[in-house]
């Protein structure tokens, strides 16, 4: 009998603790922990503001990094540029829409000197990311064609096109196209533009 009371106690101590520990536990606050720094970190979004620069709890902090007061650092000189490429022909293709860019013959890359420059790199950049479905030499024949996983790709010499409609397609897709404007920056929209109008040819 007094080995049953025994057990009893010591089952009812138990719940009790277990009840006490699972609803009286403030989440809120921060456990004991050797290194607090590691677990509850002193996060800041990129680009905003930093506060605990402007509170003044980073005396430890060498200021010098946050020059502009934003907690990003700026790129080592000549790594990435900062300069946006100014295209107004893109900008009038995205006001005017797909039938305006059926008119644009030339893109607005083109000079004397570097078509040659243009060509291979998108020569380089169409491998890269078109040549798996239109092939390489644009007639439509890509790998994923080959093996029945996608169908229906045009030859580029069966299509009426001008080096803004390509780029038009490869900024908003079109059909079973998708959108290609994550991939590739609009200077290398153009040049990969300008090497399907050069494999049409």
């Amino acid at each position: 009998m007094i080995k049953y009371i025994y057990y009893f106690s010591i089952s009812s101590i138990i719940i009790i603790l277990s009840f006490i520990f699972i609803f009286f536990n403030d989440e809120k606050k921060p456990k004991i922990v050797y290194m607090p720094d590691m677990y509850y970190s002193n996060a800041y979004e990129p680009y905003s503001d930093p506060d605990f620069i402007k509170s003044g709890k980073c005396k430890s902090i060498n200021n010098n990094i946050f020059n502009y007061e934003t907690s990003s650092l700026t790129p080592v000189k000549n790594t990435v540029s900062r300069k946006k490429f100014y295209d107004p022909t893109s900008y009038l293709i995205s006001i005017k829409g797909q039938n305006f860019s059926k008119k644009i013959k030339t893109s607005p890359l083109i000079n004397k000197n570097n078509m040659n420059e243009i060509l291979k790199d998108g020569k380089r950049l169409y491998y890269i990311n078109c040549s798996i479905c239109h092939g390489e030499k644009g007639d439509g024949q890509g790998f994923l064609v080959k093996n029945e996983k996608i169908l229906g790709i045009p030859d580029y010499k069966d299509r009426e096109l001008t080096v803004g409609s390509v780029y038009y397609v490869i900024t908003y897709g079109k059909n079973n196209m998708g959108s290609y404007s994550s991939q590739l920056n609009e200077i290398d929209r153009w040049k990969v533009s300008e090497y399907v109008m050069h494999l049409k040819k």
